[in-house]
C-alpha cells in the first residue's frame, strides 16, 4: 500500500481542518516545504499537498510554497484545492506536479475530468468526498444528488489516476461503516482507490490493509500531532500484508 503523507496549507501554514471548517483551523508551527522534505528523506514516494486558499482564490501565497517543494523534493507531489479550469491543470502539471487532483469541478464539470484524463492519462485524481450515503462538494459544504458509486461507474472507462475517497464522517469517529464504504468502493472500481480520513493510529493503517484493492492512504493530522511518525507509517505501509497481525 502507498502512502501518502500530507500537507495542507491556509494562509502559507499547514493546518489540520475539524470537517472542512476554514475558520477554525488548527494550526501546525512547522515550514511545509521542511516538512514535505522529512517525508521524503524518510522513504515517501509521495507527498500530497491541498491548497485551501485557492478554494476560495486560486491565485494564492501558497502557489509558491507548493511550487518549491516540487522543485526541491525528491519524491513526486500529488496538488489539489480550488482546481477548476484545464488552463490550471496545465499549470501545475508545467510546474512538475505528478498529479492534479480534482473535486467539486467533476460534479459541476465532468466532461473537463474526462477532458483533462485524455489529456493527462494517469495524472488526474477525482476525490469523492462523502457524507452517508451522497457526494458532498465546495469544501464538505453541499450535498448532491450523487452518490460515490455514480462517480465510479461514470468515470470508469477514463484514464484516471485513482479516486480519493474521504468518508467525512469517519473524520470524526471511524466506524466498521466507514471501512464498508472504502471495501465496497475499492471493489467496483477499476481505478485505483486511495483512502483519506481513516488513519488516526497505526491500527487504523494497519487494518486498511486487509481492505482488498485498496491502493494507498492519505495521511494528514496524525503525522503533525505526534500520533505516530512518518517513519512507523512507511514500516506498517510497506509491510507485506501476511506479517501483520489480524485485529480482533
Amino acid at each position: 500500500m502507498i502512502l501518502y503523507p500530507t500537507i495542507e496549507l491556509l494562509d502559507a501554514k499547514p493546518v489540520s481542518l475539524y470537517r472542512g471548517k476554514l475558520d477554525e483551523p488548527e494550526i501546525w508551527n512547522v515550514d511545509a516545504v521542511e516538512k514535505a522534505m522529512e517525508f521524503a528523506n524518510a522513504g515517501a514516494d509521495w507527498v500530497h499537498i491541498t491548497d485551501f486558499d485557492a478554494i476560495i482564490d486560486e491565485n494564492t501565497p501558497n502557489t509558491d510554497i507548493i511550487s518549491q517543494i516540487i522543485r526541491e523534493l525528491p519524491a513526486n507531489v500529488q496538488v489539489g484545492g480550488g482546481i477548476r479550469s484545464m488552463s490550471k491543470i496545465e499549470e501545475w502539471i508545467n510546474l512538475g506536479a505528478a498529479r492534479v487532483v480534482l473535486g467539486t469541478v467533476a460534479t459541476i464539470q465532468p466532461d473537463l475530468v474526462k477532458e483533462a484524463a485524455l489529456q493527462f492519462p494517469d495524472q488526474i485524481v477525482v476525490a469523492i468526498d462523502v457524507i452517508g450515503e451522497q457526494v458532498v462538494t465546495h469544501g464538505w459544504k453541499e450535498q448532491t444528488a450523487f452518490k460515490s458509486e455514480d462517480y465510479i461507474e461514470f468515470f470508469k472507462n477514463d484514464a484516471l489516476a485513482s479516486f480519493i475517497v474521504t468518508d467525512i464522517n469517519a473524520t470524526i469517529e471511524l466506524s466498521e461503516d466507514s471501512l464498508g464504504l472504502i471495501t465496497r468502493l475499492a471493489e467496483i472500481s477499476n481505478t485505483p482507490v486511495i483512502a483519506r480520513g481513516l488513519t488516526r493510529s497505526l491500527d487504523d493503517l494497519a487494518r486498511i490493509k486487509f481492505v482488498p484493492h485498496i491502493y494507498g492512504a492519505i495521511v494528514g493530522r496524525a503525522l503533525f500531532n505526534g500520533s505516530f511518525t512518518i517513519e512507523d507509517a512507511l514500516a506498517v505501509a510497506n509491510q507485506e500484508s501476511e506479517k501483520i497481525a489480524p485485529f480482533i
